[in-house]
């Protein structure tokens, strides 16, 4: 199958192309290394079933090439990480936003399967917890900026599934939760790798608050099979389904044991 990733060149991205690689597929990278980097694809670029464009979903011309070449369509490109969320709150939104719609709008054309990334971040303030597909989302007030990041990804939901109902373009939103693995930077304020990187430079580890606060976490290798598998599953187009892992573990743990 010949598969369209935009923000290929980005953390999970690349995962997802390495072993679509490996399972024979055709890939096209497409992505403007705003956070993504080519470090993370370089180990790919030889590959005869492989091509990347460094580029930007708002080029139309080209995506609209891109996607009608494409069979799937996986949407990963997103501003991401909490420093660039509270720093950039005006980026947040056009970027998820508006690259959102471009890719609905392009894939619609031909109807051409679209599965779309969205975040464990749009439950908000909900405390019930496991947290279930259908549950209330429950943000804070839009004068705190973090919550600017959720509700442009609520709203990219609520694209992708009206282009289902309306338009009858099969899609996938898939909720990711807290992935880790190799490639992954802390240049975003992701928490593992600053542990990492601070131990590896002999640097006492930074955990802010008690360190009792946990999270799941999800290697990027489960991310992507999950990915794959879904792809591949008729009944999970038209909705939205949870990805990451149910064993919690404190910050202080991670902290202590980085490499878990």
């Amino acid at each position: 199958m010949r598969f369209l990733i935009t923000g290929g060149a980005g953390f999970i991205g690349s995962h997802l192309a390495e072993r679509l690689l490996e399972r024979g597929d055709h890939v096209v990278l497409l992505d403007n290394l705003s956070t993504g980097s080519m470090e993370n694809i370089r180990h790919l670029k030889s590959h005869d079933r492989m091509q990347y464009f460094l580029d930007s979903i708002e080029n139309r011309q080209l995506l609209a090439e891109l996607v009608d070449d494409a069979e799937v369509v996986v949407h990963l490109a997103a501003a991401v990480g909490v420093r660039l969320i509270v720093e950039s709150p005006v980026r947040t939104i056009e970027t998820n936003v508006n690259g959102t719609q471009l890719i609905l709008e392009a894939a619609s054309k031909k109807r051409k399967l679209v599965v779309t990334a969205s975040t464990s971040e749009v439950y908000g303030k909900n405390m019930q917890v496991p947290f279930r597909e259908d549950a209330d989302l429950v943000l804070g007030p839009t004068t705190k900026g973090r919550w600017s990041y959720a509700a442009s990804k609520a709203l990219d939901e609520f694209l992708a599934l009206s282009y289902w109902k309306e338009k009858k373009l099969p899609v996938i939103v898939v909720r990711l939760f807290n992935t880790v693995g190799p490639r992954q930077t802390g240049r975003y304020g992701m928490v593992l790798p600053n542990f990492v990187g601070q131990a590896l430079d002999g640097k006492p580890i930074t955990v802010y608050g008690s360190g009792k606060q946990s999270r799941c976490f999800c290697d990027v290798r489960d991310v992507v099979e999950a990915l794959m598998r879904l792809m591949e599953t008729q009944h999970a187009v038209g909705e939205v389904v949870n990805v990451g892992n149910t064993e919690e573990v404190t910050i202080r743990i991670r902290a202590l044991r980085p490499g878990l």
